[in-house]
């Protein structure tokens, strides 16, 4: 028997911006429970983002995250013994995810500088499809394209 769904939470939509996006790429990004650095991350990267694209900041970081998000997924699946990896579509909410989670560990991987600048920097370049986090996506699209013989196997 299946446990009943988990109720959704209502993400608080942050101070400066208003968007409950940021707000959850403010909890991302946060380590430790020190949320005020976090903030600060973030809203420093946005200010950089301004000044590198002259374009409004959260435009910017919709579309990177529109570009990032993927279609489909792997999920695995045992029949008769075997795993099948079998690709499935991917609901907003987890897009949503998965497009935060695949861009801050995109930046999290660039050394050297600030994380302000690399958050800024990866934002910048999955707006314009470009960058580790839209390799990632494109990776996966492309398992889910290589193992599209198993879609029968769905649930």
């Amino acid at each position: 028997m299946r446990r009943p769904l988990k109720k959704k939470r209502v993400m608080v939509p942050d101070a400066k911006y208003g968007s409950a996006k940021v707000g959850r790429l403010i909890n991302y990004v946060m380590e430790r429970g020190q949320k005020q650095v976090a903030r600060k991350i973030v809203y420093q990267a946005f200010d950089e983002i301004q000044k590198a694209e002259n374009k409004d900041p959260q435009l910017v970081f919709e579309e990177a995250l529109q570009n990032v998000g993927p279609l489909t997924e792997l999920r695995s699946r045992r029949v008769g013994g075997a795993n099948y990896q079998i690709p499935q579509e991917v609901s907003p909410d987890r897009r949503l995810v998965l497009a935060l989670r695949w861009i801050l560990q995109a930046a999290k991987s660039r050394k050297g500088i600030p994380m302000y600048k690399k958050l800024s920097r990866e934002i910048i370049d999955a707006s314009k499809n470009e960058g580790a986090a839209i390799t990632r996506r494109e990776n996966t699209q492309k398992m889910a394209e290589a193992n599209r013989a198993f879609a029968h196997l769905a649930w």
